[in-house]
């Protein structure tokens, strides 16, 4: 590897949230002093990228200039955050704002659900007609106590799971990206067939597929896009279990199947079935693999500042066509930052909570992302950095992402959202191939798992 790219990965590495979590205070004396037990407490992901904490500082601190109340930042390592939060939750002691990049699927179905959110409709409601309609759905949900679905989440960004390559390697062998077959067998087919050409050329080291099968949250999240390549349907739009439908279970033991022999034909590093959220990125970054799928754009903007690696060595690629040859419906995530429904300065944070959502705020986020994320506000998109085309991964996720698009399951009912944080996913696909289960006694078990999810959910 050359240093510039190994640099470059040591940074990413750090952004990852290998760092201790770090603490920064934004402090301003302008209208009025506010003592430490009135600052406004947030608790923010570390960001991947320095950029990304800069644009975050940087907006909290015209606030503070602006409003005059000191805000207590704490920048936590995102394998930590949900952790945090519960504990601070369990101990009474939560911060007043709080985000991460996996709360959406895990969290705050259930803290809505359990009146532990305030209501943000006066941050979101004037300023509706900013976002489509899908991103306010992904942000409504239920609240047990109120009996009604409100907003308790604001919409800042959005992404999916894109899918990533090398060019080069490929052009070792003589093919580029427009090779890759668009059917959904040729597709998984052709990186299989790229590993057997590149060791025949003394790349022992080399796996074509680097998609993780261990418990990490990216395996639920790759996982639920083979799921809706095979048309399952899992739960309905009223939050009701579709798993007693024999095509239903047909099209998970199906997902199961293919995803996991990928692993059982030696496509897959045997390290997958123990890597964490970042070991896919580190192993195809290092490129141990050739390809690989990640939710956001966070591997391409690691290599920005070379521009020879991002736009000439690795490409960005859609998604295949489904088996049955329908295009594609990808899965948005949209990032939300809540509000804690215990917090005693409610009216303070929802006015930094409508200053972070101005276009221009939210523009200076994004792009401190360094498009690791794409704008929730259309009207963002006319910038140049999202609109020229030239971009090779920026113009790739754009189009994915403008596709019809399916609403994650726990907008319709939070207990999905507990589905996801048990990881019931994952732990099917490890124990096929690291237990020796076979698909269908995974799916029959994973399925099983979910129903008493849902009998259990109070």
């Amino acid at each position: 590897m050359q240093r510039r790219q190994f640099t470059r990965l040591s940074l990413f590495l750090f952004g990852l949230g290998l760092a201790d979590c770090s603490k920064n205070q934004v402090e301003s004396t302008k209208g009025f002093t506010i003592n430490r037990s009135n600052s406004l407490r947030i608790w923010w992901s570390q960001g991947y990228y320095p950029e990304e904490t800069d644009a975050l500082k940087e907006i909290i601190a015209k606030w503070t200039q602006k409003s005059g109340i000191k805000v207590e930042l704490s920048l936590l390592s995102e394998k930590d955050t949900l952790k945090e939060l519960n504990n601070a939750i369990a101990a009474g002691n939560p911060p007043d704002i709080f985000y991460s990049i996996e709360a959406d699927t895990q969290i705050i179905p259930r803290l809505a659900w359990n009146n532990q959110l305030a209501d943000v409709s006066e941050v979101v409601e004037p300023i509706e007609k900013l976002y489509t309609g899908s991103v306010l759905q992904n942000v409504s949900y239920l609240n047990n106590v109120a009996k009604k679905r409100s907003y308790y989440a604001v919409p800042i960004m959005q992404y999916s799971v894109y899918i990533h390559c090398w060019q080069d390697l490929l052009a070792a062998i003589g093919k580029t990206p427009d090779a890759i077959p668009k059917d959904w067998q040729g597709f998984w087919q052709f990186w299989h067939f790229a590993q057997q050409q590149l060791r025949r050329q003394g790349q022992q080291s080399i796996y074509g597929i680097g998609l993780p099968m261990s418990q990490a949250s990216d395996t639920f999240d790759i996982f639920e896009n083979f799921l809706e390549a095979y048309n399952v349907k899992l739960i309905n739009p009223n939050g009701r279990l579709l798993l007693d439908n024999p095509q239903v279970r047909q099209g998970i033991t199906a997902a199961l199947g293919k995803y996991t022999n990928f692993y059982k034909n030696g496509t897959v590093p045997p390290e997958a079935v123990d890597w964490g959220n970042t070991d896919n990125n580190i192993a195809f970054l290092s490129r141990t693999t050739l390809m690989t799928a990640n939710p956001s754009l966070s591997i391409p903007g690691s290599q920005r500042q070379d521009q020879a690696i991002y736009t000439k060595q690795l490409a960005t690629v859609p998604w295949p066509n489904k088996p049955k040859v329908e295009p594609m419906k990808p899965i948005a995530s949209i990032g939300q930052v809540i509000l804690l429904e215990r917090s005693d300065k409610k009216q303070v944070a929802k006015d930094f909570l409508s200053y972070l959502v101005q276009p221009q705020n939210l523009e200076t986020y994004i792009h401190g992302s360094q498009g690791r994320f794409v704008p929730v506000v259309p009207k963002l998109l006319a910038d140049r950095f999202w609109n020229d085309g030239t971009d090779p991964h920026i113009s790739v996720a754009l189009k994915q992402l403008q596709q019809t698009t399916r609403l994650p399951y726990q907008v319709f009912t939070p207990i999905y959202a507990e589905v996801q944080s048990q990881n019931v996913w994952g732990k099917a696909i490890r124990t096929i191939v690291v237990d020796g289960l076979s698909v269908v006694q995974a799916s029959n078990q994973a399925i099983a798992q979910i129903k008493q999810i849902f009998a259990d959910w109070k």
